[in-house]
């Protein structure tokens, strides 16, 4: 296997999906149990993306990260450029500022989940988002294949704390999904985090009660080579924020979401 952050992706192989006209290029590592799809952040596929995806695979799941920008391979750096700022903005794809709306990709996402649902069976389909993509899981989750949505740093629509980028209708068919079947929503994001404000996991609490099951991590657990590299309070929980060592609260993050998707997911886990 390749190293933990290596560009090498030789264990992964690519399948492009198409749904409603639309193709996209989905990166795929796993050969055995229910399907996760792992939904990038802004900066698209790129190495520590992928060394959570082998880590989630290694768990005994096959893991599907659809690439929705960028290349469709690891040479994407986890910098933000303002020429994929603007090409979100304008992008059919994607709402980013709009607050109470999802995204329209994710009408792609949701029939993406179902395949891979009657494709490796379980009990359905794990997800997680992140950043520009955290929402995604919510919205997803009006689905029933999708049984363990993951929300990592919420991040849209950036210019509303508590705000949140999922329509009413999404909100009520999540809540039923709560009341009726036990659905359950984790959550992520850091204490500081300038880009998902304790407003939105506030907004999250009262709209879904004890359905939402946030984790809040203080900031000092965060790499100190990841955004507070760059003077900025940290933010990707699961990616560059994450210090992958033992005992370290990020990387018990992961075995987390993992035991998640095991209770989740599994046939006859407890």
């Amino acid at each position: 296997m390749a190293d933990d952050l290596s560009r090498d992706i030789a264990d992964f192989t690519r399948r492009d999906f198409t749904f409603d006209g639309l193709t996209k290029p989905v990166m795929c590592i796993g050969d055995h149990g229910p399907a996760v799809v792992v939904i990038h952040e802004i900066f698209g596929f790129t190495p520590s993306l992928a060394r959570l995806c082998r880590w989630i695979s290694a768990a005994g799941f096959r893991v599907f990260a659809p690439v929705l920008v960028g290349k469709a391979d690891a040479s994407n750096e986890e910098v933000v450029r303002p020429g994929r700022i603007l090409s979100l903005c304008v992008s059919r794809e994607f709402t980013l500022f709009a607050e109470n709306r999802s995204s329209p990709i994710v009408n792609w996402l949701k029939p993406l989940a179902r395949q891979l649902h009657a494709e490796c069976g379980g009990r359905g389909v794990g997800v997680i988002g992140m950043c520009l993509t955290g929402g995604f899981a919510l919205n997803m989750a009006v689905d029933p294949s999708v049984a363990a949505p993951v929300l990592s740093q919420p991040s849209m629509p950036p210019r509303k704390p508590d705000g949140i980028d999922a329509t009413p209708a999404e909100i009520a068919a999540v809540k039923a999904r709560i009341a009726q079947e036990g659905l359950q929503v984790r959550a992520w994001r850091f204490a500081g985090d300038a880009m998902c404000r304790a407003p939105r996991f506030e907004t999250l609490s009262r709209l879904l009660g004890d359905g939402f099951l946030p984790v809040v991590l203080p900031d000092e657990v965060a790499n100190p080579n990841g955004m507070k590299a760059q003077g900025r309070a940290p933010h990707s929980v699961f990616t560059g924020d994450l210090i992958d060592a033992p005992g370290e609260p990020t990387r018990q993050a992961v075995d987390d979401l993992i035991g998640f998707y095991r209770d989740r997911l599994v046939e006859g886990a407890a």
